[in-house]
């Protein structure tokens, strides 16, 4: 049977819509907390159970780390939150830097402006 491409073209153009308004945030019926809890709360299972799932079937992934280490994970979420905490903290302290070495070349930049001309060299 050979499907034609118009009539593929109107089956898209007819779930399109659906899958825009899958997440509305103009929902009312999301509009109180209690209603925004339950919804998260069965999005949290629902993610655990898919979870417990494909941990029962035996996949694996496997991440590069930036130093060129490879690892296999099977479900060590305590290593996983360990190795994300500490991308954290790394992110931390590098955001830091930055706003560290922003602030020094701001105030470069506003003495400049004031006419010390020797901040200019920064």
């Amino acid at each position: 049977m050979k499907i034609s491409p118009l009539l593929c073209g109107a089956i898209v153009a007819a779930m399109v819509p659906a899958a825009a308004l899958a997440d509305d945030p103009r929902d009312p019926a999301m509009r109180n907390a209690e209603a925004r809890a339950r919804d998260s709360a069965k999005t949290r299972a629902l993610n655990r159970q898919e979870n417990a799932r494909v941990l029962k079937r035996g996949v694996t992934w496997r991440v590069v780390r930036g130093g060129g280490r490879d690892e296999t994970a099977d479900g060590d979420y305590a290593a996983a939150a360990q190795d994300h905490e500490q991308d954290m903290a790394d992110y931390r302290r590098s955001r830091a830097r930055y706003e560290r070495e922003m602030a020094e070349w701001r105030r470069a930049v506003a003495e400049c402006d004031a006419g010390n001309y020797a901040a200019c060299d920064n």
